[in-house]
């Protein structure tokens, strides 16, 4: 869900049309945090997915534009936030710049992976990366996670919304 600017076409067509049609997929919001040189990163991610129950492995996608590919890429642990339905200004802080954390965002200070508040949260080590067209895919295996029972936050067709209400 990177706000970043796009290529202005891509093999096979227009990338903004082909980006308006995977916006038709309803999809979580996630921030994904590390440390870095520079200190605790975040970066806002909507390319989040289960791999493997056994082992536990998720991955993510990394825009090679962004700002953050090589703190991201060398990163050897990261937890990743499935946002609540009330993560929106977390999602919007971390979509752009240099994703630089403030001590106040931390749910616990001094943790390493950094940790927001969130309605999910896996810690992982990284398993693999691989490079595939302008993304890099990082997997991780998760070493620790937690869930609540708070309504996630969703992103469909540029707008927010939230998920897991109770009917």
């Amino acid at each position: 869900m990177s706000l970043e600017s796009p290529p202005a076409e891509v093999a096979g067509g227009d990338v903004m049309a082909y980006r308006k049609a995977l916006g038709a997929f309803a999809t979580g919001v996630c921030v994904v945090t590390a440390d870095s040189k520079i200190g605790p990163l975040g970066i806002t991610i909507n390319s989040f997915t289960s791999v493997s129950l056994s082992p536990r492995l998720v991955l993510w996608c990394l825009d090679e534009r962004s700002e953050r590919w090589h703190a991201f890429c060398e990163a050897e642990t990261f937890s990743i936030h499935v946002l609540d339905a009330e993560g929106e200004a977390l999602s919007r802080r971390f979509a752009k710049g240099i994703g630089l954390m403030e001590p106040h965002e931390f749910q616990r200070v001094g943790e390493a992976p950094p940790r927001l508040a969130a309605a999910a949260r896996f810690d992982c080590r990284t398993h693999s990366r691989v490079q595939m067209g302008d993304h890099m895919v990082i997997v991780g295996e998760v070493v620790d996670f937690e869930a609540t029972e708070a309504a996630a936050l969703t992103y469909h067709r540029g707008r927010y919304g939230k998920a897991g209400d109770e009917a």
